[in-house]
């Protein structure tokens, strides 16, 4: 309970408990999402010892605490009722006023994908390390040892779909198992098969969209229409789409279903209704979206990797401050599920260790003890990819630091462009 005070104070300041509609946390940050934000009191939180900085962004009011969060987060909840009532979390009238479109959707994303990033950095970091292992003949791949960590590392990207439905399903309000039983049907072993990449020299019933971009062979029907199969494993757009769709079809059927059978006609209905229509309709089209909006990145990227490279990395930490980077991790992560490799995250690659390189200098300068031992730890957070200390508690409030890791990143974007770097994981 050695947060339990600084989580009275953060309560307190930001409005007392009846001022938040919900929290959430990710690497580094809590994320309130209040009813008033003028409620808030921001010098008095940013004043607090282990806050390290406040930024308002995509309709979230976020406290930046750093390695701690997850503690300071639970310590909130402990001494709180925040999130006892999530079910019926609702935006208030004034927030919905200051939430357009745009805040909206970085607020889903961050909402989905915030609980998932450490695992999916864990498990990205495991495959470079496996990789390494094969390479340097520590490993092979016939080896036990090699199989289960290589299961490890694998498992969480491969079933990801089942990961981002529960995800997914919190964040829509329905009930969790609903958004798990969709991301499982999606990569069961039946469905993986009927894929085409799955059925190598089976001839197709038909063809559809043939001579087109969307051309697509048909192996199987569904009552008659037309299965347009594709890959769902590590699939990121569709199963966030369907477990969308199914939350509009539960809570209708909710209204509609006698009390007394709603229990278990209620979830077979929407899973009747929902996985059926994913695969005729949500799966097809938004793998194709998803395709089409990667490609566009990568042709954008291919037309002059050099200037992608300077403007990626060298406005990535200004993207991260203000959320906006939230934005390019679903595309990125569909570019590795259906290419297998991406780079728009890999020109941002230098931002961090441009970072923590003014961290370094910083703490090699500085003879005030707290300010180091801050740096030090925002060093090895940076390491690993995880920015937010370096950037709010050390070169930001002093300005010059923050421009040359800037510059750096930027100039070292611009390098790994002209290299054509790309990334086969996520995860720093």
């Amino acid at each position: 309970m050695k947060y339990e005070d600084l989580a009275k104070s953060i309560v307190k300041d930001v409005g007392g408990e009846g001022n938040v509609n919900s929290l959430v946390h990710c690497v580094t940050r809590l994320r309130f999402r209040l009813k008033d934000e003028d409620k808030a009191d921001t010098a008095a939180i940013e004043a607090l010892d282990g806050v390290v900085s406040v930024v308002k962004s995509g309709g979230q009011y976020q406290v930046v605490i750093g390695n701690a969060v997850g503690d300071v987060f639970d310590a909130v909840l402990a001494v709180s009722d925040i999130n006892k009532n999530e079910a019926t979390d609702e935006p208030s009238e004034a927030e919905g006023e200051k939430t357009n479109l745009f805040n909206k959707f970085v607020d889903l994303i961050s909402g989905i994908f915030s609980p998932l990033l450490g695992y999916l950095a864990a498990t990205g970091m495991l495959k470079g390390l496996l990789a390494l292992c094969l390479q340097f003949g520590w490993l092979t791949e016939r080896e036990g040892t090699y199989r289960v960590l290589f299961a490890i590392s694998d498992s969480f990207f491969y079933f990801l779909p089942v990961m981002l439905g529960y995800s997914a399903a919190k964040k829509f309000k329905v009930n969790e198992f609903l958004g798990l039983t969709i991301g499982a049907v999606m990569v069961y072993p039946t469905i993986v098969a009927m894929a085409p990449i799955a059925m190598g020299k089976a001839t197709p019933l038909f063809t559809l969209f043939g001579g087109t971009p969307f051309n697509s062979p048909v192996y199987e029907t569904f009552a008659g229409i037309p299965l347009i199969m594709m890959s769902y494993t590590s699939s990121v757009i569709p199963v966030i789409v369907g477990v969308w769709f199914a939350a509009i079809i539960e809570r209708r059927l909710q209204k509609i279903i006698p009390t007394v059978v709603k229990a278990f006609l209620v979830p077979l209905f929407t899973l009747l209704i929902a996985i059926p229509l994913i695969f005729l309709i949500i799966g097809p089209t938004t793998t194709w979206v998803a395709q089409g909006l990667g490609f566009a990145i990568q042709s954008l990227v291919k037309l002059s990797p050099v200037i992608a490279g300077v403007v990626l990395g060298g406005f990535w930490q200004v993207m991260v401050m203000f959320g906006l980077h939230w934005g390019l991790i679903p595309v990125a992560m569909n570019n590795i599920a259906q290419n297998g490799v991406d780079s728009i995250l890999a020109l941002t690659f230098a931002a961090s260790w441009s970072q923590i390189g003014a961290v370094l200098a910083v703490v090699l300068r500085t003879k005030d003890k707290k300010v180091k031992g801050l740096g030090i730890s925002a060093f090895v957070s940076g390491i690993f990819g995880v920015t937010e200390p370096a950037i709010y508690g050390v070169t930001l409030p002093r300005k010059k630091p923050f421009y040359a890791s800037l510059i750096g990143a930027g100039v070292g974007g611009a390098l790994l462009g002209i290299f054509h770097t790309v990334a086969y994981n996520m995860g720093a």
